[in-house]
């Protein structure tokens, strides 16, 4: 498989890729990492390509093609690439519907399941965690819990995601206002403390309930590694996936999930036409699965 060569112009900026080479490369994306391209995305690929090419000093795309192939150097210039082309928006507290869903007859379900065969583990899985809000806003909301419902248990949560930068800013723990603006002001005051204007530090008793690690969801020997969990949230991840790579991931979820445990996604998200193995739970303001 070759690109077309296609030179920088002398002021540094990529002239237009080419169809072919897109193609090329969009299908080099998807095949590892199960992310799809449309061809009406060709613009925001080409522009992300640009400032690899440029930071690697690729004179085509041939060239930037055969650095990220190439061994392990390829390796790590993939996953910058990765991080170029997935994007990140979340926030603390950012779907109530399923947060309260969760306090009020999730938890208390699968703690008195659980309670009742002496196991008292909780596991819970951000999927495509980005900077780790929505695991540490699981984190403060079960800390709450930890002198009742939860006294004696084991807290497990884990975040993932593909890029390695949000990876870090999660395991950092500073946040900026936008990322803290639907956080109730209990929890602000009680779990955050604002350094400066617009600069929020997370508390450690958050921060050390959560671990955070880089994790390609199309990869299938890791996926084999993310067992038995309670709970697992994967909020507006499934949009970078066509069907058929949705249909891997959930099932890899579905494998993941305990018998009696919950799947969550986006607000706007469903399964319809994904996965059948899943039974829709509905709630007030929303709905999730589980098997």
């Amino acid at each position: 498989m070759a690109f077309e060569t296609k030179a920088l112009d002398p002021k540094g900026s990529s002239q237009k890729i080419s169809d072919k080479d897109f193609e090329q490369l969009r299908d080099y994306i998807y095949n590892v990492c199960g992310i799809y391209f449309h061809s009406s995305k060709k613009y925001f690929l080409e522009s992300r390509l640009a400032r690899r090419m440029e930071s690697t000093g690729s004179k085509s795309h041939a060239d930037y093609f055969q650095q990220v192939r190439a061994g392990a150097t390829g390796s790590a210039e993939l996953k910058k690439l990765l991080d170029e082309i997935t994007t990140n928006e979340t926030c603390f507290f950012r779907n109530l519907p399923q947060l309260n869903a969760l306090e009020t007859k999730l938890l208390p379900e699968i703690i008195a399941h659980k309670g009742k065969i002496g196991f008292k583990k909780l596991r819970i899985w951000s999927a495509g965690s980005s900077s780790g809000e929505e695991a540490y806003t699981m984190a403060m909301l079960l800390l709450e819990k930890r002198a009742t419902l939860l006294k004696d248990w084991i807290i497990e949560i884990v975040g993932t995601d593909i890029n390695e930068t949000v990876i870090g800013q999660a395991k950092e723990g500073i946040y900026n206002s936008y990322s803290v603006r639907n956080t109730p002001d209990f929890y602000l005051k009680k779990y955050f403390k604002e350094e400066s204007a617009g600069r929020f530090v997370l508390s450690p008793e958050v921060k050390k309930l959560a671990s955070f690690s880089q994790l390609n969801l199309y990869d299938d020997n890791k996926m084999l590694f993310m067992k038995s969990f309670d709970f697992i949230f994967c909020a507006n991840v499934l949009i970078y996936f066509d069907t058929a790579s949705k249909s891997k991931v959930v099932q890899h979820f579905y494998n993941n999930l305990q018998p009696y445990g919950y799947f969550f996604l986006g607000q706007s998200e469903s399964l319809h036409g994904v996965n059948d193995k899943f039974r829709t739970v509905h709630f007030p303001g929303g709905f999730t699965y589980n098997k």
